[in-house]
């Protein structure tokens, strides 16, 4: 992880909110894509050993993203993302939930919103998390900031990798 770019993971306890701020040393228009095409999302969204599946995924609002984190074993653990607003490269906002591997999702889950922009060649994401239960996400919170961390650095070798083609 190149140390001199900007990561910040901000709880916010009584906003029930966890705001991540991430630089990266690309393109705007390539950080949009990654976080907006399925094949790039495969490639970054799960911490290895695991490995991200999309089933299906519609970029638009009212569309969907439903997935699966899929382990070595072969375990799929799936989540389904209903995208809520999107203002073409520089914001889209989605309601995440767990999911079965039908598709149905949990009743709970957090709202997120990302803003991406772009100063001196670096791109900076912002992504705000609401969710409306803190107990449920403050107990998943460990496990959930050292997997978004690796998440994080996978996509950063992604778009270093992109960049040179």
């Amino acid at each position: 992880m190149n140390n001199n770019l900007l990561f910040d993971f901000v709880v916010d306890k009584p906003a029930q909110t966890i705001t991540i701020t991430r630089e990266f040393a690309a393109e705007h228009s390539l950080v949009w894509d990654a976080f907006t095409k399925p094949a790039l999302l495969d490639q970054w969204t799960a911490p290895a050993p695991y490995q991200a599946k999309t089933k299906y995924m519609n970029f638009e609002v009212g569309g969907a993203r439903f997935y699966a984190m899929v382990s070595p074993e072969g375990t799929e653990s799936w989540a389904l993302q209903k995208y809520t607003c999107i203002t073409p490269k520089t914001n889209f906002k989605m309601h995440n939930a767990f999911a079965d591997a039908d598709g149905n999702p949990q009743p709970t889950g957090s709202d997120w919103d990302h803003t991406f922009s772009e100063q001196n060649g670096l791109t900076t994401v912002k992504i705000s998390i609401y969710n409306k239960s803190f107990e449920r996400m403050e107990s998943l919170l460990e496990g959930f900031k050292l997997g978004f961390t690796a998440t994080l650095e996978n996509l950063e070798s992604l778009l270093a990798n992109l960049a040179q083609k």
